[in-house]
């Protein structure tokens, strides 16, 4: 029975992700809402998030509803493509910081003829039942760079 000990650990150990496994697990989730919200599915968008538990951070508020936000994507950026816009993020960094929690921090841009937006995330994901998902989301946004002439 003592034989088997070393033999189940090594086994566990070999299953574990590496540490480039779970960034790429996360990295995909970003790729994936990108994605989402460039095809206008909303949804899909929120499907990075944690649901419900999810708390975004954005223009001095905080609010805590994951279907608050999706009525919220719907409402003001749906319909329209020019008013949702093409999305991408950029500049992924990301740190595990347990077994189960990590964080990104990125730059996005949101490319659409009325108000552009440009700005930064900061995003605490945790791992549930062995996904990755957002638990807080926090935005940044600052003035966009123009060019000079």
């Amino acid at each position: 029975m003592i034989g088997l000990v070393p033999v189940i650990a090594v086994s566990a150990a070999l299953a574990a992700p590496t540490a480039a496994q779970e960034k790429a697990a996360i990295a995909q989730v970003i790729a994936d809402m990108e994605a989402a919200w460039n095809r206008a599915d909303f949804r899909g968008y929120m499907a990075g998030f944690q649901n419900p538990g999810v708390m975004f951070v954005s223009n001095g508020r905080i609010q805590r509803d994951w279907q608050g936000t999706l009525d919220h994507y719907i409402r003001d950026y749906g319909g329209d493509p020019a008013r949702r816009g093409t999305l991408h993020f950029r500049d992924l960094q990301i740190d595990l910081l347990a077994p189960d929690a990590a964080l990104l921090v990125s730059h996005y841009h949101l490319e659409r003829p009325d108000h552009p937006q440009e700005g930064v995330n900061t995003r605490l994901f945790r791992k549930i039942d062995g996904r990755w998902v957002i638990a807080m989301n926090h935005v940044s946004s600052y003035e966009m760079h123009v060019p000079a002439k």
